[in-house]
């Protein structure tokens, strides 16, 4: 089983590419996002490696780091979600807005990925809500923890939701208000939509 090469980058397209470890030469399938990390050719590159080992072939996935591997793991527990659509949304989101993506279930961003409709990005958003909370996040998706929110009474989640969704009327996405709101209320005992609203959009605008 490979889990990691280390080599030279022989080949680099859209989808694929292709690395040469002690002149054998390796090719994997890839998100945008981590061929984008990757360089040009000629470069010396880490890959880590998810190998897939099919009646007719091997099928080896690469990432630039532990935390995208992770969340292709994560997204191939849906059902529906095979090798193409994960990788697909990993190259339209980085781990961070996935999981903001999901805690705000804001399945708009997550059909910005190709080949991922409206009835896929919601069964993401329910089947995935409850796991998200064990990743790594990184600054901008930390807002919106579900655990965060989980410990929020019913008053205050009916507060985060009218806040929400007046920042959506207002045009702002589901997920950036999403992370405003959660941000603003931390710390208010007894918030409320007067209160919050008015820092929501401070927050949103800096």
């Amino acid at each position: 089983m490979i889990a990691m090469l280390t080599g030279t980058l022989v080949s680099l397209g859209q989808s694929d590419a292709i690395i040469q470890v002690g002149g054998v030469g390796y090719y994997f399938q890839a998100s945008s996002r981590c061929l984008a990390r990757m360089g040009g050719k000629g470069a010396e590159v880490t890959v880590l490696i998810d190998t897939q080992i099919r009646d007719d072939r091997i099928i080896l996935t690469g990432f630039a780091d532990a935390g995208v591997k992770d969340a292709y793991h994560l997204l191939q527990t849906v059902q529906g979600v095979g090798v193409k659509a994960a990788l697909a949304i990993l190259s339209a989101l980085s781990p961070d807005d996935l999981v903001l993506a999901i805690s705000a279930a804001d399945k708009a961003m997550i059909t910005r990925a190709d080949g991922v409709g409206p009835k896929l990005a919601q069964r993401i958003v329910n089947e995935l809500a409850e796991k998200v909370s064990g990743f790594q996040l990184g600054p901008s998706a930390s807002l919106s923890q579900p655990e965060e929110t989980a410990q929020l009474s019913a008053p205050q989640l009916s507060v985060l939701g009218d806040a929400v969704s007046a920042l959506v009327n207002l045009g702002y996405g589901r997920s950036e208000a999403h992370a405003a709101v959660t941000l603003v209320m931390r710390g208010m005992d007894n918030p409320s939509l007067e209160a919050v609203l008015p820092l929501a959009l401070k927050e949103l605008g800096r």
